[in-house]
C-alpha cells in the first residue's frame, strides 16, 4: 500500500491553521509558511547519510522529526501535500546557474513544480535555499512578480525557461528549466547524483536557509548571514562547533541528528574566504 501523507500533521509543522482548499490562496500560503518553517539543510549528505525520497521517508523527517532537506525532499513532500489538497500538480527539473555564469553547463540537480489552476499555470519552489519562493509565480514570462520577498520573474527562449530574482537592483538567473513533466525515476537519479557523488558542494560543506517574512537567514559553513528584505546583509563567523549547533538550533529550528560524526564534521568546517 502506497503511504498517504499526513495533512493535519504537515499544516501544524507549518503553523497553518486556516481552511486549505484547492485554490490560488491556499497554495501560496502554505509556500509561504512552508519555507519560513522547514528549513533548507544538507546535513545528511554531509554526514553521508543516504537521502531517501520514499515519500513516508521524507515526511517522517521534515515534518515529524523537526528536521529540514534540500530540494528533492522539501519539493517532494509539497508535491504530495498539494495532491493531497485537490491541487493539479506535476514536478519539473532544472539546470542550476545562482552564483554561475548564464552559459553554464550544468547538471539537472532542482526540483521545481507545476500547478494547474482554472486553466492557468502557476510555479512554486520550496526547496531553492537561500532563494526560496515564497508564494507562487504564474506562468507567464517578462513580467515582474511580487513574492513575500524579492520581486521575481521568468523569461522563455524558445521553451528555454529562466527563473530569476531582483537583489540589490539586478536580475540574477537561479535556474533555466523546460516545461517537461518529469517521473519519479528521474528525481531519484538526480537525488543520488546530488548526495553521493564526490564533487557534489553538499558533500564538502553546510548550508542552511530560511525565508521568513522580513528577512531571509542563511549559513554556509562558519558563516551566519542574515539578509532583510530591502537592507543591508549582517553577517557574523561562528568560531566553535557549539556555536554552529546553537545557531542550526535556534535560528534554523533544526533538531539535530544523534550522529556520530556531527561535531568532527562540523569542527572540519573552514572559516569564511
Amino acid at each position: 500500500m502506497s503511504h498517504v501523507i499526513d495533512l493535519n500533521a504537515y499544516l501544524q509543522r507549518i503553523g497553518h491553521g486556516g481552511p486549505v482548499a484547492a485554490n490560488l490562496a491556499t497554495l501560496r500560503a502554505l509556500a509561504t509558511a512552508h519555507v519560513a518553517a522547514i528549513p533548507f539543510e544538507n546535513l545528511d549528505p554531509l554526514l553521508r547519510v543516504p537521502v531517501s525520497l520514499e515519500l513516508d521517508a521524507v515526511e517522517r523527517k521534515l515534518v515529524h522529526e523537526g528536521r529540514g532537506g534540500y530540494c528533492f525532499e522539501q519539493n517532494r513532500l509539497f508535491l504530495e501535500v498539494l495532491k493531497a489538497i485537490g491541487f493539479e500538480v506535476s514536478g519539473l527539473i532544472a539546470r542550476v546557474l545562482w552564483m554561475q555564469p548564464e552559459d553554464a553547463e550544468t547538471a539537472q540537480t532542482h526540483m521545481l513544480l507545476r500547478i494547474e489552476l482554472n486553466g492557468v499555470s502557476w510555479l512554486a519552489d520550496v526547496g531553492f535555499g537561500s532563494m526560496a519562493l515564497s508564494g507562487a509565480l504564474r506562468l507567464q514570462a517578462d513580467i515582474p512578480q511580487s513574492t513575500g520577498n524579492e520581486p521575481f520573474r521568468l523569461l522563455n527562449q524558445g521553451g528555454d525557461w529562466r527563473m530569476q530574482s531582483l537583489v540589490r537592483d539586478e536580475w540574477r538567473t537561479l535556474y533555466r528549466f523546460d516545461l517537461q513533466p518529469r517521473q519519479d525515476i528521474d528525481y531519484v537519479v538526480a537525488n543520488h547524483y546530488t548526495s553521493t557523488y564526490p564533487g557534489s558542494h553538499f558533500l564538502h560543506g553546510l548550508i542552511a536557509a530560511r525565508t521568513l517574512a522580513d528577512r531571509r537567514i542563511g549559513l554556509r559553513n562558519r558563516e551566519f548571514a542574515v539578509h532583510p528584505t530591502g537592507g543591508e546583509s549582517v553577517r557574523r563567523t561562528l568560531l566553535s562547533v557549539a556555536e554552529i549547533k546553537q545557531v542550526l538550533q535556534e535560528q534554523f529550528g533544526i533538531r539535530l541528528p544523534l550522529h556520530a560524526d556531527l561535531d568532527r564534521r562540523l569542527e572540519a568546517l573552514p572559516p569564511p574566504a
